[in-house]
């Protein structure tokens, strides 16, 4: 290696098997991190947008189970139930459903949680295992120049830079993903109260337009 070259292949190059595996290692998981936090910002953008849909009377599939879920709850008649009772009771069976819905868009959030505490170490191991070799370098050799220990410096090198690359973004995509599900599941929470009132309201207008009636039969 060269005074000026210090690009990932050349230190790929001088790295040894350990080394080199845990490089392929850190880079294959720097890879599935972009793709875990591409797949969460889809998402959250689709999850969004339901939301907005079915706030214009507009629902999409994905939030069919909720609306099955709501179907069944105002469907099902327990005797001497009243409409606030079926009320918290289509809230209850719609947001379980909602959490099954919330789990999927999630995806492999928990993934990029394992990639953003897991990959500095596996740098740091490739970072000691470096240096290992370097001072093996140095006890076979009798010789302390930069040429012996440049193999090993450069393996400790990259394997650091490798694991925080693969760290960094996996900490930030999982923070900033988990926050913005984290509002859009509020915003589904107050959806789904917002459409069990409407559900079980006209029910109790049925109600309540009933009694002159019953009252008026009676007299007569």
């Amino acid at each position: 290696m060269n005074g000026t070259d210090f690009s990932p292949i050349e230190f790929f190059m001088l790295a040894g098997t350990v080394g080199r595996a845990v490089m392929v290692i850190l880079f294959a998981a720097s890879i599935w991190c972009w793709v875990l936090i591409i797949e969460g910002i889809v998402g959250v953008a689709r999850f969004r947008s339901a939301i907005r849909r079915w706030r214009n009377n507009q629902p999409t599939l994905l939030f069919t189970p909720i609306i099955d879920a709501e179907r069944k709850a105002t469907n099902l008649r327990i005797p001497g139930e009243s409409v606030g009772e079926i009320r918290l009771r289509t809230i209850e069976a719609m947001n379980r459903a909602a959490r099954g819905v919330v789990r999927r868009i999630e995806g492999g959030m928990a993934n990029l949680a394992v990639i953003a505490s897991v990959a500095p170490f596996v740098g740091l191991f490739g970072t000691v295992w470096g240096i290992m070799s370097s001072f093996t370098s140095i006890a076979a050799s009798n010789d302390t120049s930069l040429a012996t220990v440049a193999p090993g410096i450069a393996e400790a090198l990259a394997t650091t830079a490798i694991g925080l690359a693969a760290a960094i973004p996996a900490s930030i995509g999982y923070t900033r993903l988990g926050a913005a599900i984290g509002h859009s599941a509020q915003d589904l929470a107050s959806q789904i109260e917002e459409e069990a009132v409407r559900a079980v309201t006209p029910q109790s207008q049925r109600v309540v337009a009933n009694q002159p009636d019953t009252a008026l039969r009676e007299v007569v």
